[in-house]
């Protein structure tokens, strides 16, 4: 559509005085038979007018490919305006006629060595616009002359025309050396040429990121530093987002680039402005602070960012986002600007929230009285949303800015005056915030909240004065009877009041015990047994049986002190901070995303970082040259969502070809040519003779580990509250006997009383022993727009699932949920649809059970268990990383025949060996070897020599991989040894990791 459009603006320099908007009207039937006969007129003039109809017809939609011979027909013209009409159709039709599309070539030939180099250019930009495989071989040789033509405008098309050939076949871009030749177009004289052989292989390179085809250097900078003044804006941005990719040499390279980019940041062109603050932003974290320059530069980057703001709303919105991540890295640079920020009365919503954002951001305790004016002023506005966020701004403000903090209380207390509903509750919820800030500080406003309790209608509101009630009980002499009002609708209150109201009156309870028993019982059986949601019933039990057991330790757990709430929770985190600062002026810097995360079909997307800061101290990657012997440091286990690999909106879901293991890897753990097991497995198989012990081998790197689960509660016995809390034996008699058992189901009625917190059922499905780690939070609510999920993987009768809960911690209904899993290390994928049939309303949670195959797509992780998920709803798409124990993987039938066993062994490469230690472990042999049979993983033969309990142990992955143990237990040694081989190493880690997790467990 763009070759069209740029085609179309050409022809009017080219077409005729009266207007073309009569092609686009002609509806008669017949037409395409008439326009065969015009097509092959002898008049040059009714061909022209013919070719035109048809090209209307096909921007309109209208199917002309059976008129495409004739079309070519008319190629053979010396009309300017007529050949690039027939060229446009050419475009069009050529991919669903490639066989006729083979007629024109002679032509596109014959054009590419005419002596208009008008008609030159138009050819080979043709050429390169129509896909069809059999036409790409012959448009090699007028290519490479095109490339090298005398006049410029014809290189500067050939070059473009490269990068679409790449795209079409890279192949033959590579064999026939277009790429080198591209490079040497750096150095043309003319900067047009230079700026579209950037950007040709700037696209190339995107593609292939690790063919190093942009060889930066000192020399080339300096080429196109040059060319740059002299080029078209684009050609300019081009230009920059190439430089923004060079990393210089030291400080003073990196002032002198930054030195000749600063006049672009005058260009009327924002692009270009956007561009050239992108390369400075990146050049500034190589200088010294300390320099001169430094601060002139700060001073030149704010000038051009405030006249952004003066354009169309559109362009101000990508403007305050880019400005948004500017003022996070380098906040000085408009500290000086605040009321550019201002808000306009006639602004868009979207401009006036980012706006809103960009001054809390700036705020500081010079400008803090002029802002607090200003949010104010927008309190009163009529736009409810932007009247919440005011008001939520003027408490993040109190937040950032202690000196601040009683002016904006002060502010939020006029604001509640004014009775605004909805004003009102928003100035409840930041308080409770400013309150959690500065402790004891501003309390003498609660009665003034307290008065405004009837007319809070929304859950957050609620909820956050429910808080406050149950924080500071001990001053509010009606305490009890607020939150008793509270209790009387219970069961219609949001899960997130609920679980506050439960909090709150616990607190009362043990700041006032002798006037609440009634409230705490009639709350905790409220919540334990009318209630059938999991996290409010699980907060009862734990608070029964606190109170019903040690009440000393339920006052230093409910009472704790708190820890203080951070200045700013909502700054981006701070790699991904660093990624977007190197794509300012492009999309991912109005998304705040990085481009994997939204840009199809990306392939082997790098992830940028800013260079190290000139004299900062920190660790930056060395020099390639330095790098020999030093070992990089491991990559995080689970990345941050802006860091997954591979864009999960583009799964490739085609059935793998390659069913062999994965290649080897070296191992850090790898054991030398010496069998640890020597002729041990011999005498397995019946040889008498006993081989002489070999001495162990301790290899003392440090492996990683599995986190240590949480042990289980102990069971306590049921007990009388005996002590006090706070030196009031009243409380004794609040409650009766600790509850006895739990309902094994959460489904299942309550009988007789409170259940037994701790007895869970031991989970059904589970054999005994199998390790069971507890839900962690795999995707948290503020990344997901309020879908908090939750999970854990477990294997139930050979078949593994995810289990998960998703919790709805938005304002409004989730529903059409899906998931997607990228390709991983052993080709996990959901074996059928997400099934949540209801929609997932507010403050809601859902349970749901996700059975997975082993059957799809693979590719190897880092670490190899590492899992990437896409989930969808009615909202967005989200993605997150999870990690699934290795266990999960190991197959019931996975027990080796003895003599397999011995055989396999042997066979298997010494190089292939990991040794481990597994520290702290108390258990004897057979129980080691009963818990890990509960894994699936299967002991073969036992035997003992010295004292020394050797296990032989073998387990056989979904994927087929079969790993083979050797366990020794030495009684009163807490520390084991495992020997692991296994053809495919990289499994070798996890495997000692489930070892480690499952005998500790």
């Amino acid at each position: 559509m763009q070759e069209w459009a740029n085609q179309l603006c050409e022809n009017r320099q080219f077409g005729s005085k009266m207007t073309d908007s009569k092609y686009f009207t002609t509806t008669k039937k017949g037409e395409i038979f008439e326009l065969k006969a015009e097509l092959n007129s002898d008049k040059k003039e009714k061909k022209k007018e013919a070719v035109k109809k048809v090209i209307a017809s096909m921007t309109v939609g209208k199917d002309v490919s059976a008129l495409f011979p004739d079309v070519v027909n008319c190629m053979q013209t010396d009309n300017l305006e007529l050949k690039k009409l027939v060229y446009l159709y050419l475009m069009n039709y050529a991919k669903s006629q490639p066989d006729m599309a083979i007629m024109a070539v002679n032509t596109f030939v014959k054009d590419c060595e005419d002596p208009n180099p008008l008609i030159r250019a138009l050819a080979v930009r043709t050429m390169g616009c129509i896909r069809v495989d059999k036409i790409t071989e012959y448009l090699c040789e007028p290519l490479r002359k095109c490339l090298k033509d005398e006049d410029p405008y014809v290189r500067k098309t050939a070059a473009v025309c490269v990068a679409k050939l790449h795209d079409i076949n890279a192949q033959l871009v590579e064999d026939q050396g277009f790429l080198d030749t591209l490079k040497d177009l750096i150095s043309d004289s003319n900067p047009m040429v230079v700026a579209n052989a950037v950007a040709a292989l700037s696209e190339i390179a995107e593609s292939h990121p690790n063919s190093n085809l942009l060889d930066l250097n000192p020399q080339t900078i300096n080429k196109l530093l040059t060319a740059l003044n002299e080029c078209t804006e684009w050609g300019q941005i081009f230009i920059l987002d190439c430089l923004a990719n060079y990393t210089p040499r030291d400080d003073r390279e990196s002032q002198s680039i930054c030195e000749r980019v600063t006049p672009r940041l005058s260009h009327a062109n924002s692009a270009v402005v956007l561009s050239a603050v992108k390369v400075l932003m990146k050049f500034m974290e190589m200088l010294p602070k300390d320099l001169d320059y430094y601060g002139t530069l700060l001073k030149k980057l704010a000038p051009p960012l405030v006249t952004l703001l003066s354009a169309e709303p559109e362009l101000q919105y990508v403007a305050l986002r880019n400005i948004n991540l500017i003022v996070q890295r380098r906040p000085e640079i408009l500290k000086h600007e605040m009321k550019v920020f201002f808000v306009k009365y006639n602004d868009p919503i979207y401009v006036k929230l980012e706006k809103l954002d960009i001054m809390i951001r700036l705020a500081s305790q010079a400008n803090i009285a002029q802002v607090l004016a200003e949010l104010k002023e927008y309190a009163t506005e009529v736009d409810v949303d932007f009247v919440r966020k005011a008001v939520r701004a003027i408490g993040r403000c109190a937040i950032k800015v202690e000196q601040s903090a009683e002016r904006c209380v002060s502010t939020l207390l006029d604001l509640i005056q004014t009775k605004v509903n909805y004003v009102v509750q928003e100035a409840i919820v930041v308080i409770k915030d400013i309150f959690r800030k500065y402790p004891n500080k501003y309390e003498s406003v609660i009665a003034t909240l307290c008065e405004n309790l009837d007319s809070l209608d929304e859950p957050e509101a609620r909820a956050a004065m429910i808080w406050i009630v149950g924080e500071y009980a001990e001053r509010i002499d009606n305490a009890d009877e607020l939150l008793e009002s509270f209790l009387e609708g219970f069961h219609d209150e949001s899960t997130q009041v609920q679980l506050q109201l439960l909090t709150a009156i616990v607190k009362l309870f043990l700041k006032k015990p002798t006037e609440t028993q009634e409230l705490v019982q009639q709350v905790l059986s409220l919540a334990t047994q009318d209630s059938d949601n999991p996290d409010l019933r699980d907060r009862g039990y734990i608070y029964w049986r606190l109170l019903s057991t040690d009440p000393v330790a339920a006052k230093e757990v409910v009472l704790a002190e708190k820890p203080l709430i951070s200045e700013e929770t909502d700054l981006i985190e701070p790699t991904l901070l660093e990624e977007l600062i190197c794509h300012i002026g492009t999309l991912a810097s109005v998304y705040h995303k990085p481009p994997s995360a939204f840009v199809e079909g990306s392939r082997g997307v790098q992830h940028k970082r800013l260079p190290g800061s000139a004299g900062s101290g920190e660790s930056e990657s060395p020099d390639p040259g330095s790098a020999a012997g030093v070992t990089e440091a491991p990559p995080a286990v689970i990345p941050s969502q802006g860091d997954l690999l591979g864009d999960l909106l583009n799964l490739d879901l085609t059935p793998t070809t390659t069913t062999g293991p994965p290649p080897p890897a070296s191992s850090g753990m790898q054991m030398g040519a010496m069998d640890l097991l020597g002729g041990g497995l011999d005498s397995l198989m019946g040889d008498e003779s006993e081989p002489p012990p070999i001495p162990l081998r301790t290899d003392t790197r440090q492996s990683p580990r599995l986190p240590h689960q949480s042990p289980s509660p102990p069971d306590y016995s049921p007990t009388e509250l005996g002590g006090d809390i706070g030196g009031n034996s009243a409380m004794g008699a609040a409650f009766g006997a600790a509850p006895a058992s739990m309902p094994t189901s959460f489904n299942a009625p309550v009988s007789g009383g409170l259940d037994d917190l701790f007895d869970l059922g031991g989970g059904v499905g589970m054999p005994m022993g199998a390790l069971n780690p507890p839900k962690a939070v795999w995707l948290p609510a503020m990344k997901a727009k309020g879908l908090e999920i939750s999970g854990v993987f477990v294997r139930r009768a050979g078949v593994i699932q995810m289990e998960m809960t998703l919790t709805n911690k938005a304002m409004s209904v989730m529903s059409d949920f899906a998931i997607q899993f990228n390709r991983n290390s052993f080709g996990l994928a959901p074996a059928g649809p997400l099934q949540i049939l209801t929609p997932l309303s507010p403050n809601q949670s859902i349970e749901a059970a996700l059975p997975l195959s082993t059957v799809g797509p693979v590719m190897k992780m880092d670490p190899l268990n590492n899992l990437q998920v896409a989930v969808k709803n009615n909202i967005d798409v989200f993605y997150f990383s999870c990690q699934y124990p290795i266990s999960m993987l190991f197959v019931e039938d996975g027990k080796m025949e003895r003599q397999v066993f011995l055989a396999t062994w042997k066979d298997i490469p010494n190089d292939n060996e990991s040794q481990f230690q597994i520290k702290d472990c108390h258990l004897n042999s057979e129980a080691a070897s009963n818990k890990l049979q509960s894994s699936n993983i299967f002991t073969i033969a036992k035997r003992t020599v010295e004292g020394q309990d050797m296990l032989y142990q073998s387990m056989k992955l979904a994927n087929g991989i079969w790993v083979l143990a050797e366990l020794r237990v030495q009684a009163g040694n807490p520390n084991y040894t495992i020997s692991l081989k296994c053809r495919a190493p990289e499994v070798s880690q996890s495997v000692f990791q489930n070892y480690e997790a499952v005998l500790k467990n």
